[in-house]
């Protein structure tokens, strides 16, 4: 995961475009309107489900009509992202990740045997069956994500334009030492910090559901409630903030790789530091993918198995559009001087690899 969000966020602060601005450049038009069109598909399922989940966990908090959190939820976060500039607005969602350690807290509220996790994390029991091929492909979905390399190389385009002087390496390759420093910092810290996360959610599904019998969970409010009377008050509080502050930080995140991958491979104008005129279409894209995920919601359909299968989706469709990075981030035409060293390589390689590996194998047990 974090080899491949430093190669993605590499090609955007070398070359100064973001990846579909790139993949427009030095590939077939068709394999980039495929590979945009997958990224849009998933990107609205999750939009959808993150807002039911957010509209869920308000009305469990406070009451009142589920279609008034939805629209409230789907209208707030499309207009903070509109009209609030860039760099006012990351620093906000810079402080909402501290939402994602309510997950951490919830297991350190729970009862859980230490040793029996230390053994099965690195001695995993596997069954290689459809179901749990299933699984670890949704798994590597919503950790290597076609959402997230688009959003980290337009963010390094951004945050390069913001910064007086800064150029794209390409262009201006004595910035390079400060540049790519920042870069592996601010990447590994947040793949760090993702993958701690992420094990405790796993870790605090296993103890408080699956281990007392809860394995059809369908809804937050169903998540919710099975856990005020095993883990008490406070875990249930926990949990719900946790919902509630990961689908703030997602849905801006989900919404804008959208419409950069839109727009960049439609040369439209495109930025969240650009006011609302000057990428009028840009954000009317942001607009229309939260309306998209807000109209899921009416017809009432499932948010844990739409977040599910579109992890699923997501960890299928990043085989080939992890292929198309490397092709990327290896040519000397597209990188100049900065093509992949081979640390960055060998991660990358090995994550597409394992990544394609899943894919197939997933895609030969339904067959």
């Amino acid at each position: 995961m974090g080899g491949m969000q430093e190669i993605s966020a590499r090609i955007g602060v070398v070359t100064g475009r973001g990846l579909a601005g790139n993949l427009r450049q030095h590939f077939p038009r068709p394999a980039l309107f495929v590979v945009i069109s997958i990224l849009l598909v998933a990107n609205i399922i999750n939009i959808g489900a993150d807002v039911g989940a957010m509209a869920e966990t308000l009305r469990m908090l406070f009451g009142g009509q589920p279609l008034a959190y939805i629209i409230a939820v789907g209208a707030g976060t499309a207009a903070l992202e509109v009209f609030v500039p860039y760099h006012r607005y990351v620093p906000i969602l810079k402080w909402l990740c501290l939402a994602l350690f309510a997950y951490v807290g919830v297991a350190f509220v729970v009862q859980i045997p230490w040793a029996e996790v230390a053994r099965a994390t690195f001695v995993p029991s596997l069954h290689w069956t459809p179901a749990m091929l299933t699984t670890i492909v949704a798994i590597v979905g919503t950790t290597i994500s076609p959402y997230l390399f688009f959003w980290q190389a337009s963010e390094e385009v951004e945050e390069q334009r913001l910064e007086p002087g800064e150029r794209p390496l390409k262009f201006a390759p004595e910035q390079s030492a400060d540049q790519l420093s920042r870069l592996e910092v601010d990447t590994w810290f947040g793949m760090a910090v993702s993958n701690v996360v992420a094990f405790f959610v796993m870790l605090t599904a296993a103890f408080v559901f699956h281990a007392h019998g809860i394995t059809g969970i369908q809804t937050t409010e169903q998540a919710a409630e099975a856990l005020r009377p095993i883990a008490g008050r406070f875990a249930h509080a926990l949990f719900s903030l946790g919902i509630i502050g990961t689908g703030l930080l997602a849905l801006p995140v989900l919404a804008g790789s959208a419409a950069y991958a839109v727009g960049e491979a439609l040369r439209w104008p495109t930025g969240l530091e650009k006011s609302p005129r000057a990428a009028f279409r840009f954000y009317l894209l942001i607009g229309i993918a939260m309306l998209a995920g807000v109209v899921l919601n009416v017809f009432h359909f499932d948010p844990i198995k739409a977040l599910y299968w579109s992890a699923v989706i997501n960890g299928i469709a990043s085989a080939p559009i992890m292929v198309a990075i490397m092709l990327l981030a290896s040519r000397p035409a597209v990188m100049g001087e900065f093509t992949l060293s081979p640390r960055l390589l060998l991660l990358g390689w090995v994550a597409t690899l394992v990544t394609t590996g899943m894919a197939i194998a997933l895609l030969t047990a339904l067959r």
